[in-house]
């Protein structure tokens, strides 16, 4: 096994010697470009041959990003202290990791009531009703820990493994590791609603991955992608794809590395196939109208109708086959970020539960009733969490950036549903028990996809990396 393989790694004993390069054996192969496709189809058996699992318990993933940082003690993190001691400066209290600031901020209690919820009784916010009303589900991580509070940098973070970007996406190593289940669908696909987050279009990109792995980006309002709709008949369109073929193999054969040439003809097919799926795989219309309504479709809010409409897509696209597909957020004021409420948090959190909650619950529902929800891991997680205080100065009007604690939910795909997992302090301040990182998180969820975290790498820059880098570790405690 060389350690180009996407399971090698560099340290893995029993070795065994280098095998001719990946370009070498596709440009003398008969095959040629056709064994991308061929991988492709190989990628999940490579993945379970080589897990630390009997089995893949997942095979999916559905992304739901809450960009901007949604607040964990007005969520899913209780703090009833917070409200006992609601307008007392925080260093008064001496939990503050950040003692400068203390005589400028005071304690700020949640708005909302928490009450348990289900069978497990699971703490929800009754800024969540839907969600609250599939608690049972729901594996609530309270003890995330960042690293930097800065929305570009934890975006990166969550979705790269790295604040500093130039890395393949989550979705890209998924993609990667485990192909696509459908030739005519891309193995990720972001759904999104044009606009980027902070950070860039790196948070969706393939970095050195083969460029056939990065996101493929559908809009919820208007036409999903650009040129969806051919322009010329079939029989010109593979003409002319078949002259673009000829004129990249002969540059691909030529070129010290035709490793993004390569990719690039995987796209010129991927996008040729596309033409023909895409179209009716996003179109909810073919949806009964009761899984319409219960997503939201028929919701009076323009932007809990463009949610609802990507979450079900999202559904659609993961029984087709895709492999990984995220959901952003609309942003109903211009912001990029539209869990950022450093001001008006009331008003602006419960404008995004009213966007969201409804429909992400419906996909839980909607997933378990076809039988898909074992088999698809739903994560729900914004790049941070919101102080529990906020400025003396304007007492209650908002939280700002949080890294020290924070809260993400998973569902499906083999997580225990119905329970809370670590804890931070009295105040939310800061995690007192069983802290974990993102890439613990990428650890687990690659895990339950029948992948080992340690051997899904790609030798770049003289080095074999991976999604967790040298950190990472499988949360079992969090595993049905």
């Amino acid at each position: 096994m060389t350690s180009s393989h996407p399971f090698a790694s560099g340290s893995c004993p029993g070795r065994a010697p280098a095998a001719p390069s990946r370009r070498g054996f596709l440009t003398g192969s008969s095959a040629g470009f056709g064994m991308l496709a061929l991988s492709g189809l190989l990628g999940p058996k490579a993945a379970a041959a080589t897990s630390a699992t009997a089995r893949p318990r997942a095979r999916n993933v559905i992304f739901c990003f809450m960009d901007g940082g949604p607040s964990h003690v007005d969520l899913f993190d209780p703090k009833p202290m917070l409200k006992a001691h609601e307008g007392t400066k925080i260093g008064d209290t001496n939990v503050s990791k950040r003692s400068q600031s203390d005589a400028n901020r005071v304690w700020f209690g949640s708005p909302w009531e928490f009450r348990k919820r289900g069978q497990s009784g699971l703490w929800v916010s009754d800024l969540f009703p839907r969600i609250a009303e599939v608690a049972d589900e729901l594996c609530v991580v309270r003890s995330m820990v960042g690293e930097l509070p800065l929305h570009g940098q934890q975006n990166l973070l969550l979705h790269t493994g790295r604040i500093i970007g130039s890395a393949p996406s989550f979705g890209a190593w998924v993609s990667y590791g485990l192909g696509t289940e459908n030739d005519n669908l891309p193995g990720y696909v972001v759904l999104n609603n044009d606009w980027v987050p902070n950070g860039g279009l790196e948070n969706f990109g393939s970095a050195y991955l083969p460029a056939s792995h990065q996101a493929t980006m559908l809009r919820a309002a208007g036409t999903p992608v650009d040129n969806i709709v051919a322009a010329d008949p079939e029989a010109l369109q593979r003409r002319k794809l078949a002259l673009l073929e000829s004129q990249d193999r002969r540059f691909a054969a030529a070129a010290s590395d035709g490793t993004a040439i390569e990719a690039l003809i995987a796209n010129y097919e991927t996008a040729f196939r596309m033409q023909a799926t895409v179209p009716d795989v996003i179109d909810t219309n073919h949806e009964p109208e009761h899984v319409r309504k219960l997503y939201g479709l028929d919701s009076a809010d323009e932007h809990q109708r463009l949610y609802a409409t990507q979450a079900l897509r999202a559904r659609r696209l993961i029984e087709q086959g895709v492999r990984f597909v995220e959901i952003t957020c609309p942003s109903f004021d211009g912001n990029n970020s539209p869990w950022d409420q450093h001001g008006q948090i009331v008003q602006n959190h419960a404008k995004n539960a009213l966007v969201t909650e409804q429909s992400v619950a419906a996909l839980i529902v909607d997933l378990k009733a076809r039988g898909l929800l074992d088999e698809t891991i739903v994560v729900w997680a914004g790049e941070m969490g919101r102080t529990p205080h906020t400025p003396a100065v304007n007492p209650g009007c908002g939280r700002d950036h949080h890294v020290d604690g924070y809260s993400i939910f998973l569902a499906g795909g083999g997580f225990r549903g119905g329970m809370a997992y670590g804890a931070t302090d009295d105040f939310g301040n800061s995690v007192v028990t069983d802290a974990v990182d993102i890439h613990d998180i990428h650890a687990t969820i690659l895990h339950q996809l029948g992948v080992d975290h340690e051997r899904l790498t790609f030798r770049h820059g003289g080095r074999d990396h991976r999604l967790t880098d040298v950190h990472g570790r499988v949360i079992r405690d969090l595993l049905g």
